[in-house]
């Protein structure tokens, strides 16, 4: 009989053990089901944290994806403020950035080539006719298979191993990312640490697309932002870094004093009309403490506010400018013009040929670390 019981015990003792990150159906309504499968031989999964103030976040390893965020309005009313797919087909299909990790250098690196310590390095090419490298070439990390090395009810950690000559970055980069999902408060940690065993170059930033409102047939331009940032890193009228700095002072790109995102969004300024909106890169005056606040942005009619802390001295503040109603996402969205702002913290696009910029050369026996927190009220 007490064989028996022991048996039943542990039985039960693995399902609650599982149940929290293999939930088969999710709260924020996606299934477990549709996120495993088979991608060049490599596994893929939805892995499900939950806590005690009633927010999910969904994760999948294919890209290390966040899937979906379920956090509370000011009534309580929980919904899903991150865009995404309900399928890993879906994601494939549409070869989106959505919630995934970008890497191994997210932005552009201009002409798809730069030189480390006398010798130069020709990337694969993947922006257009530009010639140039975009978010780490195509497949980027945003279509691999991240190994997953740990997953329980508040913590996904998540490697990735790529190969020295990938897209043409030197050196054997080992990735690793650990999502942690604050157990009595509702923030989002992601830390990421990376070793090389050549000298290279990398900037891995997160991309998911958020609109705190939990209604994506809306625009963003209404909910309220500020940006702890005295200047930008402007582009060319081909939307091509110029490797310098401009104050945000009397320029349409000054948030120190927060106002809505629409309120000057399309005003008549050539950084806007380049990219049609805002996409552009902030430079933090918090310095790589991440123990300030470095940006938020506020929903005022749910009451929603999220907070981004960070150690990198950069971040891309991109209004979903290019979403147009052509994909159709989570709950049969079709996400229209600006219904999305992403918040990618992240060194400077082209550092690797822009001496005026923080360096991104990491070389063997350092350890790449970047810390950032999304944490909602």
């Amino acid at each position: 009989m007490n064989g028996k019981h022991g048996i039943v015990c542990i039985g039960l003792l693995m399902m609650l053990s599982s149940c929290h990150t293999s939930k088969q159906i999710t709260a924020s309504g996606l299934q477990r089901k549709d996120f495993q499968t088979e991608v060049n031989g490599q596994h893929t999964d939805l892995f499900t944290l939950s806590n005690k103030k009633g927010m999910e976040v969904c994760i999948t390893n294919y890209g290390a994806r966040v899937v979906s965020i379920l956090v509370p309005d000011r009534n309580g009313k929980r919904e899903d403020v991150v865009c995404g797919f309900p399928t890993i087909g879906a994601y494939m299909e549409q070869r989106q950035n959505f919630g995934s990790t970008v890497g191994r250098y997210i932005g552009r690196i201009l002409n798809a080539r730069f030189t480390l310590d006398g010798v130069e390095y020709k990337l694969i090419p993947n922006n257009g006719k530009s010639g140039h490298i975009s978010h780490g070439g195509n497949p980027g990390f945003a279509d691999r298979i991240w190994k997953v090395e740990q997953a329980d009810t508040h913590t996904v950690r998540l490697s990735y191993l790529s190969p020295d000559g990938e897209n043409g970055f030197p050196g054997n980069l080992k990735v690793t990312l650990v999502y942690r999902l604050g157990e009595d408060d509702n923030v989002l940690d992601l830390k990421y640490e990376a070793t090389t065993d050549a000298p290279t170059v990398l900037n891995l930033s997160h991309h998911s697309f958020f609109n705190i409102s939990g209604d994506f047939t809306k625009s963003v331009e209404d909910q309220q932002l500020w940006v702890d940032a005295d200047r930008f890193t402007p582009y060319d009228d081909k939307k091509c870094v110029t490797g310098k700095y401009l104050p945000v002072a009397g320029t349409p790109l000054d948030f120190r004093m927060p106002h809505t995102i629409g309120e000057h969004i399309d005003a008549d300024y050539p950084q806007l009309k380049v990219v049609n909106g805002y996409d552009h890169t902030w430079e933090l005056n918090t310095k790589g403490d991440d123990t300030k606040p470095a940006a938020w942005v506020y929903d005022p009619a749910s009451g929603r506010k999220m907070e981004i802390f960070t150690t990198e001295p950069g971040i891309q503040i991109y209004t979903g400018n290019g979403l147009k109603g052509k994909m159709t996402g989570k709950g049969g969205v079709a996400y229209p013009f600006r219904s999305a702002v992403c918040f990618e913290t992240m060194h400077f696009q082209d550092s690797p040929n822009q001496p005026g910029f923080p360096s991104t050369v990491l070389r063997p026996g350092e350890v790449f670390r970047s810390h950032t927190v999304y944490k909602f009220e």
